[in-house]
């Protein structure tokens, strides 16, 4: 009796003990794998339905129910990290356009020189210093070749007047000699006609 008393509690837990053990494997996998248990430990009516258990049933729906509430959370939180990413990128594409506009501007300012109040690019810019220089540097030459001239002039005429006044010089010197010569003369002629 005590045996048949033990049997009887056995058949009668186990199918707790093994609802336990079901209710258990359904809440602790994952969607697919429970109901893939689900079904396997369900009773087959005929070859199309099966019967199930309503507290089965409750555990996957609620599952089922968390799991939709998670990934809805889980997608909400998706599509406020997307759309945050996009006000970062949109902010970061504005950075980027103003950056680019003042690097086009730096790159407009270093790659022109101002010259008397009038921008130039730095090739037409060095053009024009060098055509300056240049100018400047036929302009000196012009000017030293033109002193020098004037002192080759300037030697020469002095050298000129240098002759004019020896010969000059000289004329004085034969015209007092000659005038001497002839006033001698005149006295001695002079001299002659009184005596």
């Amino acid at each position: 009796m005590r045996l048949l008393s033990i049997l009887i509690l056995v058949v009668l837990l186990s199918p707790t003990v093994h609802g336990q053990t079901l209710q258990q494997k359904l809440r602790t996998t994952s969607l697919d794998s429970q109901f893939v248990v689900l079904n396997l430990q369900s009773r087959n009516q005929d070859a199309d339905f099966k019967i199930i258990r309503k507290s089965n049933l409750d555990i996957i729906r609620q599952n089922v129910k968390d799991s939709l509430s998670k990934y809805k959370k889980q997608i909400n939180e998706l599509n406020g990290t997307a759309n945050n990413s996009a006000g970062s990128i949109k902010s970061l594409q504005d950075s980027v356009q103003t950056l680019s506009t003042s690097l086009a501007a730096e790159q407009e300012k270093t790659d022109s020189i101002s010259f008397l109040g009038i921008p130039f690019s730095k090739g037409s810019y060095h053009s024009m210093v060098w055509a300056i220089i240049l100018v400047l540097g036929a302009a000196f030459f012009g000017t030293l070749v033109a002193f020098r001239k004037a002192k080759v002039d300037t030697v020469e005429s002095k050298n000129t007047v240098d002759e004019l006044q020896e010969e000059l010089q000289t004329l004085r010197k034969k015209a007092m000699e000659r005038e001497q010569q002839l006033k001698r003369q005149l006295l001695d002629e002079q001299l002659k006609r009184n005596s």
